[in-house]
């Protein structure tokens, strides 16, 4: 579907996980793609493998807590393209720790990454997608953690509610000059950061991090993680002309995560579900 075609698109963090996903689909869909990426090989790598594809991309690499870095990607990516319509912000960092045991730095850098970087990609992207011919938007990938927690993940959890409210912000300031700003809240999503996390808290093995991978999906009612390239779909469509009517929302793609209690009934006699209180 080329829903983007003639487009021009930057997306940060977009050397793997979600963020590379977004950028091949984007891609796909006809856009000129600008991958940042603080790791310029990588960058370099993504675009490369697009480019192999027939399309269009170029690396831009650029550490999103540095506004002149950021700064220069945008422009460089303008400079490439010759002009910005989408703006996706996938860059980001998972800590752990409770309020009481999470040091300064890290809460510092978590904020850094996570929520001042899209400030300052947004910041630097807005002139150009203002003028932008088919409407400008900017993406924000936040996560289901920005309005429910586990346990333990205090400064990424607040770092992903200030996403969501600086989205909110964005779509109701700039909806006067024609760009519509999103929020995308992932659940479980099987990325290196991901894997990462269950090297963590796993036994350090491969088959022992797939486990935990697959226990994490298991929370989920559809019984799984998601792939990057699910939720990939959905920034496409909200960054695309077919969601002209889409702005200031926080979308969940968590695989119905969020949507049920955890609490389950017994079952009744003969082994089926319970149905106190069905109305027929």
């Amino acid at each position: 579907m080329n829903d983007h075609a003639g487009r021009v698109a930057l997306v940060t963090g977009g050397s793997s996980g979600i963020g590379r996903a977004v950028a091949e689909r984007l891609a796909a869909g006809g856009a000129s793609v600008g991958v940042c990426s603080v790791d310029a090989a990588e960058a370099g790598q993504v675009a490369g493998a697009i480019a192999e594809q027939g399309r269009a991309a170029v690396p831009v690499p650029a550490d999103v807590r540095d506004p002149r870095s950021v700064a220069a990607a945008v422009q460089a990516t303008v400079d490439t393209f010759g002009s910005l319509d989408i703006l996706v912000t996938c860059a980001g960092i998972q800590a752990y720790g409770t309020a009481a045991d999470t040091d300064e730095l890290t809460w510092d850098q978590v904020f850094a990454v996570n929520v001042k970087g899209v400030f300052l990609a947004a910041r630097a992207a807005l002139p150009h997608l203002r003028r932008s011919a088919t409407g400008g938007a900017i993406v924000v990938v936040s996560s289901v953690q920005a309005l429910a927690t586990q346990a333990g993940v205090a400064a990424y959890a607040a770092s992903k509610g200030a996403l969501n409210a600086l989205a909110r912000s964005m779509a109701v300031d700039e909806a006067a000059h024609g760009v519509r700003v999103n929020a995308v809240c992932p659940g479980s999503v099987d990325t290196p950061m991901l894997r990462r996390s269950a090297a963590l808290f796993g036994d350090g093995s491969a088959e022992g991090t797939q486990r935990l991978v697959a226990e994490w999906g298991r929370s989920h009612p559809l019984g799984r993680v998601a792939q990057p390239g699910e939720v990939a779909e959905v920034i496409s469509f909200l960054a695309s002309p077919r969601a002209s009517f889409v702005t200031g929302e926080d979308i969940r793609v968590d695989g119905g995560l969020l949507a049920g209690l955890a609490v389950s009934l017994p079952d009744a006699p003969g082994g089926s579900p319970a149905t106190a209180g069905s109305e027929d």
